[in-house]
């Protein structure tokens, strides 16, 4: 064997052993609360890792490297095709429809004019807002958007606030265990009134078990109307995101079909960590992202509609 084939070799065993790391973690759910949970974030770019190193790999002769790659290769296909498979649920021809957007603000630096140009080009029924100060909920009211969305949830104190253009009978900071208060409300859609929940976690970079800790409570909020949405610093590869879905919500993009729609960093996105999840008396209509100057999340729009 000559040294440059050995070389090369070795190379893809040591790439097709981090990948084998990812995949052990995902399987036992290891990134909950330890800081596997930063590489789990990438697990699709790792899929297509080891597409490349399969290739390679056959190339260069490597017989048990290109089975070990062949068998990873097929889990994390399993793992990521669903995702790109649509799972709709039949809408009733009168259904309610609600439209609904989250953004995390960066600090509240998001350009006021662009984001009140969202909500009203889009029709928002209701908006979260991460990171949102009291100054910056002072410029948005400036460009307009107590107009368009006059009743609100203001929380600058805590982290998210909840603007609505329909009314909203209950609201406040939840009482879950989670590092800063939750902001909830429940909007009135024709009739029927639907619970909102505006997310935002810690991050696991800062502290993989706050992370983990707030992904854990959320999941006391699942229900059949509910919507839970905003920055929840977690991908569906997450193990306390899926924990979560397993409760009884439903990934938007996801059931649409819309598996690739990364949010974060705002200009070159990498990881969809901005979700708009909901409970299983609701259906995934359309669903979209959006850049807006000032922030380093993509913005997140859905609509959703009553199916009984």
């Amino acid at each position: 064997m000559s040294r440059g084939r050995l070389a090369a070799l070795v190379g893809c065993a040591v790439l097709l052993t981090g990948v084998l790391v990812l995949a052990v973690t995902r399987i036992f759910g290891l990134d909950d609360g330890t800081f596997l949970a930063v590489p789990m974030a990438l697990l699709p770019y790792a899929a297509l890792l080891t597409a490349g190193l399969l290739v390679t790999l056959l190339a260069l002769r490597g017989r048990w490297l290109t089975v070990a790659a062949a068998a990873l290769l097929v889990l994390q296909v399993a793992w990521i095709v669903p995702r790109f498979v649509p799972d709709r649920t039949p809408i009733p021809a009168n259904a309610v429809h609600i439209r609904v957007g989250t953004v995390n603000t960066h600090r509240g630096q998001v350009d006021p004019l662009a984001l009140v140009s969202l909500a009203k080009d889009e029709h928002l029924d209701v908006l979260a807002a991460e990171e949102l100060d009291a100054p910056a909920i002072k410029a948005l009211d400036a460009d307009g958007l107590n107009r368009s969305m006059p009743y609100r949830e203001l929380h600058p104190e805590n982290d998210t606030s909840i603007f609505s253009r329909l009314p909203i009978t209950h609201g406040g900071p939840t009482d879950l265990p989670t590092t800063w208060p939750q902001t909830q409300v429940t909007v009135t859609v024709s009739g029927h009134e639907i619970p909102v929940v505006g997310v935002h976690t810690y991050y696991p970079v800062g502290g993989p078990g706050l992370w983990a800790q707030d992904m854990s409570a959320l999941r006391a909020v699942a229900g059949r109307d509910v919507i839970v949405l905003g920055d929840f610093n977690a991908t569906v590869d997450h193990s306390p995101l899926r924990s979560l879905l397993a409760a009884g919500l439903v990934d938007t993009h996801a059931e649409l079909g819309r598996g690739w729609a990364p949010t974060w960093p705002a200009q070159f996105p990498l990881v969809q960590i901005d979700h708009v999840l909901h409970g299983p008396g609701l259906a995934a209509v359309s669903a979209s992202e959006h850049l807006l100057p000032g922030t380093d999340h993509r913005a997140v729009v859905a609509e959703l509609a009553l199916t009984g």
